[in-house]
This record gives C-alpha cells, sequence and structure tokens, in this order.
C-alpha cells in the first residue's frame, strides 16, 4: 500500500492533535478522537497573525547590522503557552522574523509588508508538513475491479490503485515547491508603495530571513497576492485528490461492495441504526474540499478590480488563507492515519471483479490472438457476457461447449487466458498493473521519497 501525506514529526493520525492539546484523554488506542472534529477545526486567525508582533527583543548590534536574539523561545513560552500554539508557529524563522520586527518602530516597518511577510513565513515555514512516503503492503498485488463511468472494467492491483494516487499528491508536492520558489522573496523595507529614505538593508533581512532575496519593485511587493492564489489553487488541487479518493473509500465501505473495512476511529455508528458503520473522516475530508474551494474564489474576486498599489481589501487574504491551509493540513493527516489502518477484503474484491465481467477484454485479445478480428472479437464476447447475465454466471464458469457454440476458436487455454491473475499479470508495459513493472515503479517511488 501506499502511505503519503503526513505531517512532520509526529505519526500522520495524531500530527493535529497539537492544535488541541490537553485533551488526549479523549484519544483512542489509534490517537484520534472518533470523529475527528478537533483535528479539522482551526485555530484562531488572529492568534497566528499576531503573535510575532507579540515578542520584544531586538537589539542593534554593531554597525554591521548585526542582530542578537537572546532567550526568545523561553520568552514566547511566558508570553503564550506552548500548549495553546500549533507547533509550527514556534520555528526558528518566525522567531528571527518576529524578533527582527518586535521593538520600537523599525525603520521601513510598514504594515503592508508585515501584512505581506507573515503568510509567507507561515506557509513557507510548513511546505514541510506535505510529505510523502510510499511502500508496497501485503494486500498490494490483490486484485481489485477499477471503474469507468462508474462500472466495472478491468482488473488491476491494490498498489497499482494506489500508485495512482501517488501520482497525483506527487504533482501536488511538485507545485508547492514551484510555488515556493517564486514566493520567496522578502517584501520588507518596501514602505507604504515607493521604499523608504533610510539606509536599510534590505538584502540582511532578507537572508536573516531565510528569504532569497529581497523583491525588486516597491508596488508590487505591497500589493501583491500572487503567491497566495496560486498557495491556494495548489491546496485546492490536494483537497480534490484526497475527495476523489474519499469517495471511493465511501464506495468500497458500502454494504454493496465491502472492499474494506475502516477502522473504528475513522468511523461512527447511527443515534437510532445500530447496524451503522459510517465513513464520517473520508466524508468530512470530501465535504472540507469546498471549503478550501472557496478560500480561492474568495481571494480570487477580492483581487479582480484592485488598482496598484495597496488596498484594505487585501487584508481579506489572511483568514481565508489560514483556515485553508490548517483545512487541508487537517485533511492530510486525518486521511493518512485513515489509510494506515484501513483493512482491505480480497475475497469480495476477487469475487466483485469476477461477477463484473472485468476480464472481457481479455477474452476479446485471446481471440485477436488466434487470428479472429478485433471487431469480430468483441461481438463474440458480447455474446458471452450476455450469455452468462441470463444464467447469473461469470465468464470463468461457462464451460467449454458453451464457449465453442459461440465461436469455434475457442479452446481449453482460454480458462488460463481469463483467469483475474493473467489478467494483471500479463499487463507489462510501463505504468500497468503486472507485478514486474509494478514493482519497478514501486521502486522508483522509493528512490523519490529518499530524495525527497
Amino acid at each position: 500500500l501506499l502511505y503519503f501525506l503526513s505531517g512532520v514529526g509526529a505519526p500522520a493520525h495524531q500530527a493535529v492533535l497539537q492544535l488541541r492539546p490537553g485533551r488526549r484523554s479523549q484519544e483512542n488506542t489509534h490517537g484520534v478522537r472518533p470523529l475527528g472534529i478537533d483535528l479539522l477545526r482551526t485555530l484562531h486567525v488572529d492568534l497566528q497573525h499576531h503573535v510575532p508582533a507579540l515578542i520584544q527583543g531586538l537589539v542593534h548590534g554593531d554597525a554591521g547590522g548585526a542582530v542578537k536574539i537572546p532567550g526568545i523561545a523561553r520568552v514566547l513560552q511566558q508570553l503564550i503557552p506552548v500548549d495553546h500554539l500549533q507547533e509550527r508557529v514556534v520555528t526558528d524563522e518566525v522567531i528571527v522574523y518576529a524578533v527582527h520586527l518586535a521593538g520600537a518602530g523599525r525603520p521601513g516597518r510598514v504594515g503592508h509588508g508585515e501584512i505581506k511577510v507573515r503568510p509567507r513565513l507561515h506557509h513557507l515555514c510548513d511546505h514541510r508538513a506535505l510529505a510523502y512516503a510510499g511502500r508496497a503492503g501485503n494486500d498490494g498485488q490483490r486484485s481489485l475491479s477499477v471503474f469507468t463511468h462508474l462500472q466495472k472494467a478491468q482488473p488491476v492491483t491494490v498498489a497499482h490503485h494506489f500508485g495512482a494516487y501517488f501520482e497525483m499528491f506527487k504533482r501536488d508536492r511538485s507545485r508547492l515547491h514551484d510555488i515556493y520558489e517564486r514566493m520567496n522573496y522578502c517584501p520588507l523595507g518596501a514602505g507604504a508603495l515607493a521604499g523608504t529614505t533610510y539606509p536599510l538593508d534590505r538584502e540582511l533581512t532578507a537572508s536573516l530571513l531565510g528569504f532569497y532575496g529581497p523583491t525588486l519593485n516597491s508596488m508590487d511587493s505591497v500589493s501583491d497576492r500572487d503567491y497566495l492564489i496560486e498557495f491556494l489553487s495548489a491546496l485546492s488541487t490536494i483537497m480534490m485528490h484526497l475527495s476523489r479518493f474519499s469517495e471511493e473509500i465511501c464506495i468500497w465501505n458500502s454494504n454493496e461492495y465491502r472492499f474494506i473495512e475502516l477502522d473504528d476511529a475513522f468511523s461512527t455508528g447511527s443515534s437510532i441504526m445500530p447496524q451503522k458503520k459510517n465513513p464520517d473522516i473520508a466524508e468530512l475530508v470530501r465535504g472540507k474540499t469546498g471549503r478550501v474551494y472557496g478560500a480561492l474564489m474568495s481571494l480570487l474576486t477580492t483581487m479582480k478590480g484592485i488598482p496598484l498599489a495597496y488596498n484594505k481589501d487585501m487584508q481579506e487574504d489572511k483568514e481565508l488563507s489560514f483556515d485553508a491551509f490548517d483545512t487541508a493540513k487537517g485533511c492530510i493527516s486525518l486521511f493518512k492515519g485513515m489509510i494506515d489502518t484501513m483493512k482491505f477484503n480480497n475475497k469480495r474484491m476477487e469475487a466483485s471483479a469476477k461477477n463484473g465481467f472485468t476480464n472481457a477484454t481479455d477474452a476479446a485479445d485471446y481471440l485477436v490472438k488466434k487470428g479472429v478480428p478485433f471487431r469480430e472479437a468483441h461481438g463474440i464476447v458480447g455474446q458471452l457476457v450476455l450469455m452468462c447475465i441470463e444464467k447469473n454466471i461469470a465468464l470463468d464458469d461457462l464451460s467449454l461447449e458453451e464457449y465453442k457454440a459461440v465461436s469455434p476458436v475457442f479452446d481449453e487455454d482460454i480458462y488460463e487466458a481469463i483467469s483475474l491473475q493473467t489478467c494483471v499479470d500479463k499487463r507489462l508495459t510501463l505504468g500497468a498493473p503486472g507485478p514486474e513493472v509494478m514493482n519497478k515503479v514501486i521502486a522508483i517511488y522509493d528512490k523519490y521519497m529518499e530524495e525527497n
């Protein structure tokens, strides 16, 4: 199985518990509360936004502009208990930034620049939270029928199916990295819109805060929100991928399919129907997707009519961005825990693949290899499928006489040709579910994880 999108520095299903410490007595054996309500709830935006401004301690050094930062972490803990904060707030970058901005009227410290740099740091310090891990599990080579048009199409494996989402999440990570490369420039020192007459060293400021360098146009510096629009777009795409996967989990978990069993930590019952075990976390993740979409559309709408340079409308970006970030991060952590504890019903998956005629294409390919034109082979197998539907059996259950009655080309080897094992194993092109190529792809994923 593929593991992906976990929080940094903690098991994925525990990572977001840092948002609400002090309530761990309500955790279950998997480290999450049953509904995960707190895991999906956000911190107050004003706390996230203004913590850096609460810290005092900037001490100017020599003429070279050196900055001393004594005991800032201790001061921060005294001001606001750490267990009331997300751990990511207390990072070196944020501390340095907070100290640099704090104090008595730093020249060039204008609200417009602060308003912009804070979300930059907030997002940049945490882009690493979207980490990915991949490995093949015990169920990786089990057959699973995959759908087109929500109808059973062809058999693949669990590993192959999860690999499709690995590709999606890998692209998500690439987008975040690409955004990081563009956004990692410091706007501090841009003043209100035209810079300042004070001899500030913007290169030093940018270096202290871990940016690549200072921005090059002061008007753009105070009025640009492209980096947040890009970031929210990337989060929206991540949520779309999680939502698609959540929908499949809801389908697999239904009584009609029963492909999987979700752990109790990620399910709930009904207040009046004792037989119910609902995939609440998958549904919550699916539902939260619209919330992140809304943040993107709201900011796009805010920015569409704003002339240069700064306008007060732009402060609307804070709540949207922080909320979207926390929502996406919480959903990612929950989702990883749900996948980690999910169990597959291999017998049900195999039976579903057989009864859904997912090997019909392979029966047609069998005829083509015997010299029958594909158009004719397609029609022959269609007749066999109709026969099976009438008898309520699978293609594997037809007798050889029944096969030959439709086409004399069929022989004893048809049963091996259409077995689920053969249907999967014979697909050997790169990217297909065959075990040989699938192992190569998993090795590529493992290498990717090691390098990233």
